[in-house]
């Protein structure tokens, strides 16, 4: 299949984009490349690429693709609460934009990286399903229930999107992040010996490897088309739910020497869920997600030690969403509502 993903230069997209190429796909990029100098250890392979902003996106530029992988967006809560107005405009109304410009084209699958974070503040104990009410907490949450509800309206014999709501992810990626709760946790037991937890430790999160990530969205791209239409599914698994406290004295056992430690004044966060992914595994049965967070920690360890990984990157702005683009802003490089002023010379892209 010929394939457009969307943030292919981001923390998945780096990840996910030798996994398509290697199964036999033909990938283009889109993304804006706000990260294309933060990078982690060995680097992909290059692919054709537009250099272009989410909200520039126009019909022409997505002719000749069966379908598009949609990642591309503000990528975090912290990021995303610096301009709610500019969250909407990029995560949700260009992202609509880009499936009516997708089915114009005539694309026919739109899979879309939604996130189990639109669950928010979970009322109930249980673990919530597909069908379990929506409440985000944030502008980044609230964005992907949008473009679930008015990208499944264009669903149609000609269009079928399919919508992933990832638990929260971690690994190792070309584009690292370490201001995912996972990556964070290790990072601090590496560098400092401590296990520092920001919170009070009782938040409930579904955790998901970026490898296991990136079959989900591989097997929903090559999936039969009855299978996936104009649904959305949870991305991980059952047994990888976690109060935050219990990931952290798993990364304690995993990191040699370290020990968990509590921030002052940490309190409890508002996003607390537990989620159910049974659904995964009756829509594709082929599909196997292997990662377990000990398996992760370890892995993240070694990858760490490996690339000399040190404080100063836990808390600057290579591998940390807010601190990169307070960062752009900060040099003139972006406005505020996080378009190029001046951007850095182009990485060699084009179609």
């Amino acid at each position: 299949m010929r394939l457009l993903v969307t943030g292919h230069d981001g923390y998945i997209g780096a990840v996910l984009v030798p996994m398509l190429t290697r199964a036999g796909h033909d990938v283009v990029g889109l993304d804006s490349f706000w990260y294309e100098n933060c990078a982690f250890g060995p680097q992909p392979e290059p692919i054709p690429a537009l250099r272009i902003d989410l909200r520039d996106v126009q019909a022409r530029d997505l002719r000749g693709f069966d379908a598009v992988v949609h990642l591309a967006g503000i990528s975090n809560d912290p990021v995303g609460d610096l301009d709610p107005e500019t969250t909407y405009a990029v995560n949700h109304l260009a992202s609509v934009r880009l499936a009516t410009f997708a089915k114009l084209a005539g694309v026919e699958r739109f899979v879309f990286s939604s996130s189990c974070s639109l669950y928010g503040r979970a009322e109930t104990e249980l673990e919530l399903d597909e069908m379990a009410p929506e409440s985000p907490v944030t502008p980044y949450g609230e964005s992907k229930v949008l473009v679930e509800r008015d990208v499944a309206a264009f669903a149609d014999d000609s269009f079928s999107p399919v919508f992933l709501r990832n638990a929260t992810v971690y690994g190792a990626s070309p584009r690292l992040r370490v201001d995912l709760v996972a990556n964070n946790l290790v990072g601090f037991a590496v560098t400092t010996g401590e296990v520092l937890i920001m919170s009070d430790g009782t938040p409930w999160r579904p955790l998901v490897h970026i490898e296991d990530v990136c079959r989900a969205f591989l097997a929903v791209v090559e999936a039969p088309r009855e299978a996936i239409h104009n649904q959305a599914i949870n991305v991980g698994r059952n047994e990888e739910n976690y109060q935050v406290r219990d990931v952290a004295q798993i990364v304690a056992e995993a990191v040699p020497d370290s020990r968990v430690i509590y921030a002052p004044g940490g309190r409890p966060d508002p996003r607390s869920y537990r989620v159910d992914f049974s659904k995964l595994s009756r829509v594709l049965p082929e599909l196997e997600l292997t990662w377990t967070v000990r398996q992760g920690a370890e892995s993240l360890a070694d990858a760490y030690r490996r690339e000399g990984l040190g404080l100063q990157d836990l808390t600057g702005s290579r591998f940390t969403r807010i601190g990169r683009i307070l960062e752009l802003k900060e040099h003139g490089q972006l406005n505020d509502s996080l378009r190029w002023v001046r951007a850095p010379a182009p990485a060699s892209v084009g179609r």
